[in-house]
């Protein structure tokens, strides 16, 4: 059973939510503040965080700012319409995905699904691949135990960067669209896909480029889309 923990100030919203989760065997842990998420956090055993971004207290933005000091764990914001520069913001600090409120209770567990499923493979859960291993240039994908090396040191990946790099790493020199990211990776239609993507592949730049800037792996095609590509090794 996956524990999910629900994080929104109105309770409505949390009280729909968590009968959601529920009918589809998922337990939850229900938090009104950033502040009670956190302290959930530090005492039970989360696989997924369901978080709003406008709360009393503190608000989502700031909980996900501390959460990614100690935890992968996925997170997908709740957000109202009017918050799209939230949602950049939120991307930018580490969380996974976001849905839209007034929103789709099949969506939602769409989502959960996905997000839960990409983050258990990573804890090491097998699939028909698990035993593949991928390198290029410098870079290192083990599938088998989820672990990313560059140069030799390992770095540390969220569950949705490591399935972006593995896609890219299967395929090197092929370009894929920011759509094609999304629904390869997401497993969902690409509504508004550009953006999100576009966060997650600054963010996987950063972790495997010396020079974020000028990258030597990670390379954009002017209005196409984003490749994989041997840069060589830094050392």
């Amino acid at each position: 059973m996956y524990n999910i923990l629900i994080c929104d100030d109105e309770r409505d919203i949390v009280s729909a939510l968590k009968i959601y989760l529920s009918a589809e065997g998922y337990a939850t842990y229900c938090a009104y503040t950033g502040a009670e998420a956190l302290d959930i956090l530090d005492k039970e055993d989360v696989h997924l965080v369901l978080m709003d971004i406008m709360m009393p207290v503190m608000d989502g933005i700031s909980a996900m700012v501390k959460l990614r000091e100690k935890s992968n764990v996925p997170v997908i914001l709740l957000t109202a319409k009017s918050e799209d520069t939230d949602k950049i913001l939120g991307l930018n600090t580490g969380a996974d995905d976001y849905i839209t409120k007034p929103f789709n209770p099949v969506e939602v567990l769409a989502r959960v699904r996905s997000q839960l499923r990409r983050y258990m493979q990573l804890g090491g859960t097998a699939d028909s691949e698990s035993g593949s291993s991928y390198t290029l240039g410098g870079i290192e994908l083990r599938d088998k135990t989820k672990e990313v090396f560059v140069d030799g040191e390992p770095i540390s990946l969220t569950p949705t960067e490591f399935e972006i790099l593995k896609l890219l790493i299967r395929h090197p020199g092929e370009v894929f669209s920011p759509k094609e990211i999304y629904r390869r990776v997401w497993n969902d239609a690409p509504l508004g896909a550009e953006g999100t993507v576009a966060v997650h592949i600054r963010h996987l730049r950063e972790k495997i480029e010396i020079n974020p800037a000028e990258p030597r792996y990670l390379k954009v095609v002017w209005a196409q889309g984003y490749k994989l590509e041997n840069g060589g090794n830094r050392k």
